[in-house]
């Protein structure tokens, strides 16, 4: 009962498939959900060499190298701390 949808269609008074077949990649046997080809990717060798030949929002956000994840976290940091300040601020 789980098969690939393509169209919208209703297949029980629950299940609405709104997502259309291959919609950003090829759908491998067992999966539902399309994979999207992966972006460019080079290593760095630190994270203050990524940042420095990246730059902070590209290693966050654009995922150009392997410390994307930690540049996001630092980010969202940043993020919630100025959240608090203005929070306790007008608070």
């Amino acid at each position: 009962m789980n098969e690939p949808c393509g169209d919208v269609e209703i297949r029980k008074g629950y299940d609405l498939c709104l997502v259309p077949r291959g919609m950003a990649g090829d759908v491998r046997d067992g999966e539902r959900i399309p994979r999207r080809p992966a972006p460019e990717f080079e290593e760095a060798g630190s994270f203050a060499e990524a940042i420095s030949r990246d730059g902070f929002f590209g290693t966050a956000l654009d995922d150009k190298n392997q410390y994307g994840p930690v540049a996001m976290m630092v980010l969202l940091l940043i993020v919630a701390a100025i959240t608090g300040t203005v929070i306790r601020l007008l608070g």
